[in-house]
């Protein structure tokens, strides 16, 4: 399975990173199956990094095998479990620690405001679920452990500076 990771640097030597901020599936290293959605993260991390530049590196993710030797979480959908998940990993509290990959939809800006509404009680579960059935979220891979990276083997990557508005490759 060819996967990406967006950034402002390329990333040929993955890692588990510990966040700052609190993340959808907890800390470690995230891609996506999307090459587009790459490249809309790489535009975030380069203006949040002031670096003006936007670099996707790409992998061979020996899924399968993965899937036979290690502990995996999957969420297919946005379903209640996959919102526990996601509330807890994002409140501090980590369910990832028990898995080496975790996949699913990503809880973007758009999505993430739905569940803060879960998580005050404004919405049920059940509305939430049903309000984000409707949403483009897009797919998201997290290593989270450094033995899941071993199914992960560096293929290449593209950069693009931003200069005066305009990309140049």
């Amino acid at each position: 399975m060819h996967i990406f990771h967006g950034s402002d640097v390329p990333v040929a030597c993955p890692q588990i990173l510990s966040s700052n901020r609190l993340l959808d599936f907890g800390p470690g290293f995230y891609t996506t199956s999307s090459r587009d959605q790459a490249w809309r993260w790489a535009q975030r991390v380069g203006e949040r990094n002031k670096t003006r530049k936007k670099v996707v590196s790409s992998y061979e993710f020996d899924f399968e095998q993965a899937k036979e030797n290690l502990a995996l979480i999957e969420f297919p959908v946005t379903d209640i479990r996959w919102l526990d998940f996601v509330t807890s990993c994002r409140s501090g509290v980590n369910p990832a620690v028990y898995y080496d990959i975790a996949t699913g939809p990503i809880a973007n800006d758009t999505v993430y405001t739905t569940i803060q509404l879960y998580e005050t009680g404004v919405l049920s579960a059940e509305e939430t679920i049903r309000r984000l059935k409707v949403v483009e979220t897009g797919n998201q891979i997290l290593f989270h452990t450094e033995k899941a990276l071993t199914y992960c083997t560096f293929v290449d990557y593209l950069e693009k500076d931003i200069t005066n508005g305009k990309e140049t490759i």
